[in-house]
């Protein structure tokens, strides 16, 4: 049976408030990635996030007699956010009724021929539409144009493809301004001076390139911090992350102040890394996507912030989205769904609480 596993946070904030629905921000930016135009980079006190996905799918149900069978295929199928990702596709299949979410991605996030060969086997089978987060920008192209060949549309989420003209929509995060929010935080825990590290994540991940892009641009605006090293990879695991962690701790330890990771599975590695250098807390450190180990880590000052996103929000959007476009609608080409800094100060606001241990799905 599936089900979601809704936090115990979560479950408390609504046993006081009562279960209030949240209001749906009638205002859409459109911004294409990487302005830092988009959603908000911060939520004001006690505010939920913008075009909140629970009336988003409010006239986008499949036409009358319709069923629409949807394919999502995340970057792999292990990290905490692809969870929340599922959570949401499958929320808003529920609500739109006559959709039937088929879940399907690679095990790990660097199988790009894997990816492939699930996009391939979903258009064997016919299946109305394709929500995809691409391994790699360019990888990805040419099994997206024989879907579109096909007559199948794809929905990109998460991860840019190289050719927008063969896609429906971009549902995602702004991640340049999310590599922004990451710089401008280290920047300010470390009194804008000291050395700094930045680990990459993998050659090909477009939404990694462009937090890594934004951060060092926002880095550059501060003249008393070194960026001491921004070429190495961390890989896409977390035991790869620890050892090409430790090697650059090991490189630059008498002159780092500061540490910056573009996903969860690099922060991890990264936090590991530091506490077996017994650095952890004394080094800056700021990470991207949560996980209950990297939350603990800020609670104990090991972590001074998490830029978030909302994978539910981007799940059920994407969905949306294509549920949309199968109904002749016209649809938003680009669709960002907000990126966000939880601090240790501010984790426990109830909107920080809800981004930092958001839905999951399970079977």
């Amino acid at each position: 049976m599936r089900r979601y596993a809704l936090p115990a946070a979560a479950m408390l904030l609504l046993a006081l408030a009562g279960c209030p629905a949240a209001e749906n921000n009638t205002g859409t930016n459109t911004a294409a990635p990487g302005t830092g135009d988009s959603a908000s980079a911060s939520l004001g006190e006690g505010e939920d996030n913008a075009d909140s996905p629970t009336t988003a799918a409010n006239g986008a149900a499949p036409s009358a007699g319709k069923k629409y069978t949807i394919a999502v295929i995340p970057k792999g199928t292990t990290h905490v956010f692809w969870k929340s990702i599922h959570a949401g596709a499958e929320k808003a299949a529920q609500e739109l009724g006559g959709v039937t979410i088929d879940w399907k991605g690679p095990l790990l996030e660097n199988d790009r021929s894997g990816q492939i060969n699930v996009v391939q086997d979903f258009i064997t089978k016919g299946v109305d539409g394709i929500v995809l987060a691409p391994l790699d920008a360019q990888s990805l192209v040419d099994v997206v144009a024989e879907a579109r060949d096909q007559g199948i549309p794809t929905v990109i989420f998460d991860s840019g493809l190289a050719d927008e003209e063969i896609i429906v929509s971009y549902v995602a995060t702004d991640n340049y301004q999310g590599g922004v929010l990451a710089g401008e935080r280290l920047a300010e825990v470390l009194n804008e001076e000291g050395g700094v590290i930045m680990l990459r994540y993998n050659q090909g991940s477009e939404s990694t390139e462009q937090r890594e892009r934004g951060f060092l641009d926002a880095i550059a605006k501060f003249p008393k911090i070194t960026v001491l090293s921004s070429d190495q990879y961390a890989g896409t695991t977390v035991n790869d992350s620890i050892r090409n962690a430790e090697n650059v701790l090991e490189r630059f330890r008498d002159e780092v102040d500061g540490v910056f990771c573009v996903c969860e599975p690099n922060a991890i590695g990264m936090l590991r890394a530091l506490e077996n250098q017994e650095l952890a807390g004394k080094v800056k450190f700021v990470g991207f996507d949560p996980s209950a180990e990297l939350i603990e880590a800020m609670r104990a000052g090991h972590l001074h912030g998490i830029v978030l996103q909302d994978p539910v929000k981007m799940g059920y959007d994407a969905v949306v989205t294509m549920v949309a476009h199968l109904n002749g609608e016209e649809v938003k080409k680009w669709l960002p769904t907000g990126e966000h800094m939880a601090t240790p100060e501010e984790m426990d606001r109830p909107d920080m609480a809800k981004l930092l241990d958001p839905e999951k799905f399970e079977e």
